[in-house]
C-alpha cells in the first residue's frame, strides 16, 4: 500500500493512456471512460498537487462512475442513427414479409426457410403450401400469420 502514497500525476496519464488503448481491442465503450477519468485525476494532480492517494482514487471512482452515468443517460436520450437499424436483430429484417411454407405448422410450431437459413416459427397450425407473413420476432423464433 505504500506506492500509492507516491502516485504522481503521471501515473494517472499513463493509465489513462493504457485503458484507451485497451478500449480499441475490447467490445462496447467502457474502458474510454474510465480512461478519461483517469486523465482527469491526473490533470487534477497536476493543478493541486499535494491530494492524498485515497482523495486520488476517490476521484478516479466518482469520476468514472460520473462519466459512465452521463454517457449511458446521454446515449438514451440521443440514440445513434444508423442506416442498417436491424444489423444485429436479423429476425426484425423480415417482419412484414410473406413466406410459402414448405412444411406444415404443427400445434403452433414450424419451421420455414428464410433466404439461406432455417427459423423455427409459431403460429396457427397450417398446411404446407400456406402463405404467411411475419407479424413479430420473439428471440430466435419468428411469430407468423396467414396471409389474408
Amino acid at each position: 500500500m505504500q506506492w500509492l502514497s507516491q502516485l504522481d500525476y503521471w501515473h494517472w496519464l499513463i493509465l489513462a493512456v493504457l485503458l484507451m488503448i485497451l478500449e480499441v481491442f475490447s467490445p462496447g465503450a467502457f474502458l474510454l471512460w474510465l480512461g478519461l477519468a483517469a486523465g482527469a485525476v491526473g490533470l487534477m494532480l497536476l493543478v493541486f498537487p499535494d491530494l492524498g492517494w485515497q482523495v486520488q482514487i476517490l476521484l478516479f471512482a466518482l469520476l468514472s462512475v460520473a462519466t459512465i452515468v452521463a454517457v449511458r443517460a446521454f446515449l438514451q436520450r440521443r440514440p445513434i442513427e444508423t442506416d442498417q437499424p436491424h444489423l444485429n436483430r436479423r429476425g426484425e429484417q423480415y417482419l412484414d414479409r410473406t413466406f410459402t411454407l414448405h412444411e406444415p405448422i404443427v400445434n403452433g410450431e414450424g419451421k420455414i426457410r428464410v433466404d439461406d437459413s432455417t427459423w423455427k416459427i409459431n403460429g396457427e397450425d397450417c398446411p404446407a403450401g400456406t402463405q404467411v407473413r411475419v407479424t413479430g420476432v420473439q428471440g430466435v423464433v419468428l411469430l407468423v400469420s396467414r396471409d389474408k
